[in-house]
This record gives C-alpha cells, sequence and structure tokens, in this order.
C-alpha cells in the first residue's frame, strides 16, 4: 500500500522511501524504547548516508498517513493522527541531527586508521586493553586469551567502527550474530561500557583529529548498543543453563515455557533478522551435560487430554543435519536421540509388546527426498550405533523395500559374466582331453565366450575405472601413498582395488589369447580349423595364458564376496575372517623366518642327508615338514645324520609345538575382540550399499516406497488411543526389552497450549533429596556425640539431644523441600 501510494503522489523515484520503509517497522514496534528508536535511527541515518540523490523526509510523512489512512478508514480518528504525527516528528528530528555527518566522519576516520604505522597499532592494542583492565578488573577473568588474540579482537573492534559507516545493514546483521554468540560466552554486558571509553581514551592518545576522534566514538558506541541489545534479549534462562552445563538448572528453565512453545524454546533464539539455536551451542561449547538434557526434554512425548506433544518433528524441521552434527561433533549423544525416537508400551498382549519407531524424519527429508541421516552413520564407522534399533528398522526397511532389489540388479550381470568366463575357461576347455578333437562348435562356443568377457566383462570394468579416475581427478580427490605418490582415492576402497586387478588379469589374457594369435599363423596344418588354439604362436603363449586365467577366476569370486551382505550372519563372519588375517601373516612371517633360519644353519653342517644339500633344497624340506608333506620315508635317511635330526627335531618343536599353537591362541584371541562389533561392521558394510544404490532409484519408486510407510497415519499407543504419526509400529516378543515404566508423560488439569506442565520430578532430585537428608543426620550425630562428650552420658542429656536432632532434622527438611 505504502509503495502504491508513494506511486499515486508522485513520489516512484524516490527510491530512499524503501530504505526508510525497511526499518519503519523495527522503529513502530519499539516506539515506547526511546533508546532503541535512537539505535534504529543512528543505523538510519548510515544508510540514507549512502543515498545519492535529495532527501525529503516530509514526503515520507505524507505518503505514511496516506497509506494508514487507506489501510484502517473506519478505526482511523483524531487520536490517531495525533499520535502518528508526534511518532514521525520525533523520527525526523533524530535523522536531521544526523544527516549530512556520516560522510565527512567516515572520511576522517578513515584517514586516521589508515594514517597509522605498525608500532602505532601496537601501542593502540596494548593501551585499549591497558586502559580497560584499569576501569574493570574483573574483564581479566574473562580476557585470558594469548596476546595475539587479544589484537586481533582488537583489529576486528577497529575494522567495525570504519565498516559501520561503509556498509551498515551488513555490519548490523553481523554484530547481531556476535552478540547471539556472546550469550553462549556468558560475558556480562556491564563490561561494554568500560571497554569502548578505553578504546576512544587510546584513540584521544594517539593525538588524532576531533573529527576522527568523535567519529570512532559515535562508531563504537552504536556498536556496542547493539551488541548490548542483542546479548539481553538473547539471554534467555535456557542460555543461562547452558552456560553452566548444569542438568537440573536447564529443567528449571524451561519447566515455566508453555508447553506449546516448548521445544521452540530449546531450538531456537531470534533477534532481529538472526537467530541461535541453544542445542547446536551446548553441542559446540561442549556442554554436553545440558545438551543431553535438551535431547531427553524434546525427545519426552507428553500428553493432555487433548494433544499429545513431541518435540521430534520440531527438532528435525529446526535441524535436519542433527545426526551429522552429532555424528561428528557429540556421538555420545547419539544413543540418547535414537533412544527418545522409540516408544514401547508397557502392557503386552499374547506375550508381544507394541513398539512405534518415530523414524520418518530419518528416511525423507522436509521435501520428500532420502533423507542422508545413514549417510551420516556409515560416516561415523560406530559398530555400536548402526546396531540400534531404530537404525537396524529403517536400515532395514530401505535394504529389503529398495536397495536390495537395486543392488541384486546390478550384481546380475556380474554373475552373468562369471558365468560365462567359467565355461569358457574351465568347462568348454576340459570337455575332451586332446584339445585337437575338438568340435566346430566346441570351438565357435569358447570363442563365443571369450569375446563375450573381453567386451563386456573387461569393457564395463574399464569403463568404469577410467570414469572413477576422471572424477577424483576432477574433484581433486587424491590421497599420497606412503606420503609423497598421489593417486585416486576411490582406490582406498577393496571392491575397486579387485576390480581394477581384475580389469588387468583381462587385458592382460586379451593380448595372450592363442585364437588370435592362431587367426593371423596361416599355418596349413590347422588352416580348415575354425578358432583353433594349436598353431605354434598358440601353444607358446598357453601357459602364461592359463596361468593368468586362474587368477582372474579367483577374482571372480572373490568379488563375489559382496553378496554376502544379504545375510548378516555370513557378512560378520567374512569380515571376521578378514580381521583375523593379519595374525596368520605375523605367523606365516616368523615361519618364512625360522625357514630360511634352519635352512642355512643345516647347510652349514657336515652331513650327506640329500633334503638339505643346500640352502633352498632345505628351505623346501623345512617347510614340508611344516605342511605335513614331508615323505615319511626320508626321515630314515635323516635318522643317520644325529645333527641333522637333532636341529631338524628343534624346528618341529618350534615351529609345530609353539609357533602353531600361539597361532591358535592369537586367532582365538583377535576372534574373541572383534567377533561383538562384526556385525556392527556387516552393517555399516550394507549401509554403504544401500546409500550407493538409493542414487541410481527413481524418483516415481521412491515416492511409491514412502506411499507405502503411510507416515502420514497416526499410531496407536495403546488399544483405541490413537497417538502420533511419523512412526511405523510393529510388535516384538515381550521379554526382548522388558520395561514397567509408562514412556508417556500425561498430566490433567488444563490443555491449554499457553499453559506450562506441571512440575515433574526427576530421579536425580529425589536422590538429591536423600543425601540432604543424610547431611542433615550427620549433622545431628556429630552434636549428639560432642554434647554427649562435654555433659557426659546421663539420660536427661541423651533426652534433650535426641529432641534437639528432632527439631533439627526437621528444619532441614522443611528448608530442603522449600528449596525444591
Amino acid at each position: 500500500m505504502f509503495l502504491f501510494n508513494s506511486a499515486v503522489m508522485g513520489f516512484g523515484n524516490s527510491l530512499w522511501m524503501h530504505l526508510v520503509l525497511e526499518q519503519f517497522d523495527n522503529m513502530v514496534t519499539n516506539v515506547a524504547n526511546s533508546y532503541r528508536i535512537q539505535e534504529e535511527c543512528d543505523v538510519l541515518s548510515l544508510v540514507l548516508a549512502q543515498y545519492e540523490g535529495p532527501i525529503i523526509l516530509m514526503e515520507f510523512k505524507a505518503v505514511m498517513l496516506a497509506s494508514l489512512r487507506s489501510l484502517v478508514p473506519k478505526d482511523w480518528d483524531s487520536a490517531h493522527e495525533v499520535a502518528w504525527n508526534w511518532f514521525w516528528e520525533n523520527i525526523e528530528h533524530m535523522l536531521r541531527a544526523l544527516m549530512g555527518k556520516p560522510a565527512t566522519q567516515q572520511h576522517a576516520l578513515d584517514q586516521f586508521i589508515l594514517g597509522l604505522s605498525q608500532d602505532q597499532l601496537t601501542f593502540l592494542r596494548r593501551e585499549i586493553y591497558k586502559r580497560f583492565f584499569t576501569l574493570a578488573p574483573a574483564g581479566q577473568d574473562y580476557f585470558k586469551q594469548s596476546t595475539t588474540r587479544l589484537y586481533w579482537i582488537a583489529d576486528k573492534v577497529v575494522e567495525m567502527t570504519t565498516e559501520m559507516f561503509k556498509d551498515p545493514k551488513r555490519l548490523v546483521e553481523d554484530i547481531s550474530a556476535l552478540g547471539l554468540r556472546h550469550v553462549g560466552y556468558g560475558i556480562p554486558t556491564e563490561f561494554f561500557a568500560p571497554f569502548v571509553s578505553a578504546a576512544v581514551d587510546a584513540v584521544k592518545t594517539m593525538e588524532a583529529q576531533e573529527l576522527a576522534q568523535d567519529a570512532f566514538r559515535w562508531s563504537l558506541t552504536l556498536v556496542s548498543k547493539i551488541l548490548v541489545r542483542t546479548i539481553l534479549e538473547g539471554s534467555t534462562i535456557v542460555m543461562k543453563a547452558i552456560n553452566t552445563n548444569d542438568a537440573k538448572q536447564l529443567r528449571k528453565a524451561i519447566s515455566v515455557a508453555p508447553r506449546g512453545k516448548r521445544a521452540q524454546e530449546l531450538l531456537n533464539i531470534t533477534v532481529g533478522t538472526k537467530s541461535i539455536s541453544p542445542l547446536i551451542w551446548s553441542i559446540e561449547s561442549g556442554s554436553l551435560v545440558t545438551a543431553k538434557a535438551m535431547l531427553e526434554d524434546l525427545l519426552v512425548i507428553r500428553a493432555d487430554r487433548d494433544n499429545y506433544y513431541f518435540g521430534c518433528d520440531h527438532l528435525f524441521e529446526r535441524h535436519p543435519e542433527i545426526i551429522q552434527r552429532l555424528s561428528f561433533d557429540a556421538p555420545q549423544l547419539l544413543p540418547t536421540l535414537l533412544d527418545g525416537l522409540i516408544w514401547r508400551s508397557r502392557t503386552t498382549m499374547n506375550g508381544q509388546r507394541r513398539v512405534n519407531y518415530y523414524v520418518k524424519h530419518l528416511i525423507q527429508d522436509a521435501e520428500g527426498h532420502f533423507n542422508q541421516a545413514l549417510a551420516w552413520i556409515v560416516e561415523g564407522h560406530d559398530p555400536k550405533i548402526i546396531c540400534h534399533d531404530v537404525v537396524v528398522l529403517f536400515s532395514d526397511l530401505l535394504w529389503s523395500g529398495l536397495a536390495g532389489h537395486t543392488f541384486l540388479l546390478g550384481r546380475c550381470y556380474f554373475l552373468f559374466t562369471l558365468a560365462v568366463f567359467i565355461a569358457g575357461q574351465s568347462i568348454l576347455q576340459q570337455l575332451r582331453e586332446d584339445l585337437q578333437n575338438q568340435t566346430d562348435g566346441e570351438r565357435i562356443a569358447i570363442f563365443a565366450c571369450r569375446i563375450t568377457i573381453y567386451v563386456f566383462s573387461m569393457g564395463a570394468l574399464l569403463i568404469n575405472q577410467v570414469r572413477c579416475l576422471i572424477t577424483d581427478i576432477r574433484e581433486r580427490n587424491l590421497v599420497k601413498l606412503f606420503g609423497v605418490l598421489p593417486f585416486p582415492q576411490y582406490l582406498t576402497n577393496t571392491m575397486q582395488i579387485g576390480n581394477l586387478a581384475l580389469m588387468l588379469c583381462l587385458l592382460v589374457m586379451c593380448t595372450q589369447e592363442p585364437i588370435f594369435h592362431c587367426l593371423s599363423s596361416g599355418e596349413a596344418d590347422f588352416k580348415d580349423l575354425l578358432f583353433h588354439q594349436h598353431c605354434f604362436a598358440g601353444e607358446q603363449r598357453k601357459e602364461a595364458y592359463a596361468t593368468i586365467s586362474m587368477v582372474a577366476m579367483l577374482l571372480y569370486w572373490a568379488l563375489l564376496l559382496d553378496l554376502t551382505i544379504f545375510s548378516m550372519r555370513i557378512s560378520a563372519f567374512t569380515l571376521v575372517c578378514g580381521r583375523v588375517l593379519s595374525e596368520l601373516g605375523l605367523f606365516l612371517s616368523s615361519l618364512v623366518f625360522l625357514i630360511v633360519t634352519f635352512a642355512s644353519s643345516i647347510a652349514a653342517l657336515n652331513h650327506h642327508c640329500e633334503d638339505f644339500i643346500n640352502i633352498p633344497v632345505g628351505a623346501l624340506s623345512l617347510m614340508e615338514i611344516s605342511l605335513g608333506m614331508f615323505p615319511s620315508q626320508n626321515f630314515q635317511e635323516i635318522q643317520d645324520e644325529i645333527s641333522v635330526l637333532l636341529t631338524v627335531s628343534l624346528f618341529i618343536i618350534v615351529v609345530i609345538v609353539f609357533l602353531l599353537n600361539l597361532l591358535v591362541a592369537q586367532l582365538n584371541g583377535a576372534y574373541a575382540s572383534v567377533y561383538d562389533d562384526m556385525v556392527g561392521y556387516a552393517r555399516l558394510t550394507r549401509g554403504s550399499i544401500i546409500v550407493s544404490a538409493l542414487e541410481g532409484v527413481s524418483a516415481n519408486r521412491w515416492q511409491r516406497f514412502l506411499a507405502s510407510l503411510r507416515f502420514e497415519e497416526r499410531l496407536e499407543f495403546n488399544e483405541g488411543d490413537v497417538g502420533l504419526a511419523g512412526g511405523i509400529q510393529v510388535t516384538e516378543p515381550a521379554n526382548e526389552h522388558p520395561t514397567t515404566v509408562e514412556n508417556i508423560r500425561r498430566f490433567g488439569g488444563s490443555t491449554s497450549p499457553a499453559m506450562p506442565w506441571p512440575e515433574e520430578v526427576h530421579g536425580d532430585e529425589a536422590e538429591d533429596k536423600l543425601d540432604r537428608l543424610e547431611k542433615v543426620i550427620l549433622r545431628a550425630t556429630k552434636k549428639i556425640t560432642s554434647r554427649s562428650k562435654k555433659n557426659g552420658t546421663g539420660s536427661s542429656s541423651m533426652a534433650g539431644s535426641s529432641s534437639q536432632m528432632s527439631s533439627t532434622s526437621d528444619q532441614d527438611s522443611s528448608g530442603a523441600d522449600g528449596s525444591e
């Protein structure tokens, strides 16, 4: 309406009115606060100083009154006219007193700041804190940082005074954000005035021009006003409780909040256009005790007769990245968050218990897309968290509903290529003992299988490797091998290393393929044979080709191990085998060392035993003895050589009796240490597969999956008690998680959302009462003992002491209850 009237009245080109209009709401809403009005006018004068063109404040008054008369024609009267005229006259008076000054003050202040040498800047920094600590000695308890940090703060203060003239709107927002951070720091506002005075006095000692001194004083005073106001408006009782890191104080602070706004008090504090989250601030500042208490309070289901109150939606709407934040900054709080998403019924039916899992915000984000919660949990690499009931439920839902099918389809292609490779290398090749008697159909089938492998398997692997390599190079995802040699990050994945090795094997096989070499041989003996391998060039390469083929076959089967992810038990067993391989490697290293040691020692003896005639032969014999492959008849020859017999006997004792049993003990210990976490690591592997598989799921399929979960339907708590939406209800055996406590806190009385919840008694508060009662009894007992020693052990004395103990106990107990 204002812009429309300004255009109609011929002031459409007066763009300065838009600048006034942006701050007009703050002026009107704070009309009773003269200090705030002056602050807004100071900032507005700086904003208008940036405007190039004539500014006639009376024009704004005319448009403003015309707009107000149009908006409320029935309610507008002479009283409104007088009030709004008075209001604008005061605003205009303040603005006129400042107009024209900011430009000259900015020029003088810039000249002063830019003219300071490095020594003068150092003197100014030191002088500011020297004078401040003189004016406010208690400030030293808050400025305990290093000198370089304090100098940096002083430089930022000086920079703010100049930036206030250059870009006041941006700086006001930055100061508001800084003020909210100071709320978390717990800085008393009483220190700002002495700091401003100290800075102004320090500038005066620099013999600056009077105009520059006035500009510095005025600008710094405005900055401190905004900071103090932001701190006072943002210093809620919740933030004060966070600074003490006391859960009890936090509960007392939040207990006065209206039940309808209780969650917002814990999640959002807004001052102007800036906001801060008490929960996130408590995590960042290390106040994890209060952060845990806040999560517990948010995720407790409270109810009156009309409504259920559950802070889950508020939490994930305000902080959709809360899982990521906790995973990296406070992983010990993740179980608290996940536990709060579960409701379990206290009652059972037919040996089953109802359980509601509120996992909507872990599966989908605010826009209905896949939530990255599972990806963040997987990145945390915590085998305990991934096995939490909530994570197991929603990850299994994603696996069975979408990812498992997608993953299996992707592996079907690999299974097909493996079947073709087995047919071409291990089945068709061995159908006849004499390969020269193969039929044309058999040779064509072998050639077709090998061509299929080279084109579709090797080609797909090559394309995948090139794509991953280009992506890592383009995004600079490089890691240093041995801290020196850079190589792409995708090769840190075991499966990708296996794919690369398989691709290289197939590439070597392709270059050594006997059929290819025989096609161009032109030998007359095999001229009529189609796709044969019996030419001279083919025969020369058969041995190398067969060896590489065996290695490729092993790699094919090894790469199928990721299919074990369909069974957590088999996958965990596979991971256990991988974890204990290091112990086997230590055993083999020790075995090689002992074999070389004893082989060289036996070779130095004067003997005629052919099995140990030199070091290589001796090492081979000792290896056969270790593996139980040494011929028994050869031991007769060893018995004839006493020195060799003794040495071999010592080797057998060390290797078979000691080292082999030590390996068994090591494997047993390693298995016991990793077994508990193996299911967790298996689920982490499945989680990473789920995340990668869901990237290829179409939007329509994803929406159908979400529709099948029916998150919009409200779930029952108990029979006939319809509760909250956004979850999935299952049943579990009653003895799996026995509970005798009602998880919903129900309250009678008023059901108004504006009313706070009745006071709740927590376990730690009950313990505090018991501790205080114990202290009362101990004090009374000490008094009895001291009086008994002083006055004797007469009955009258004991009676008087007993009565005094009783009265003292009653007084202290009543005082303790009153303090609650």
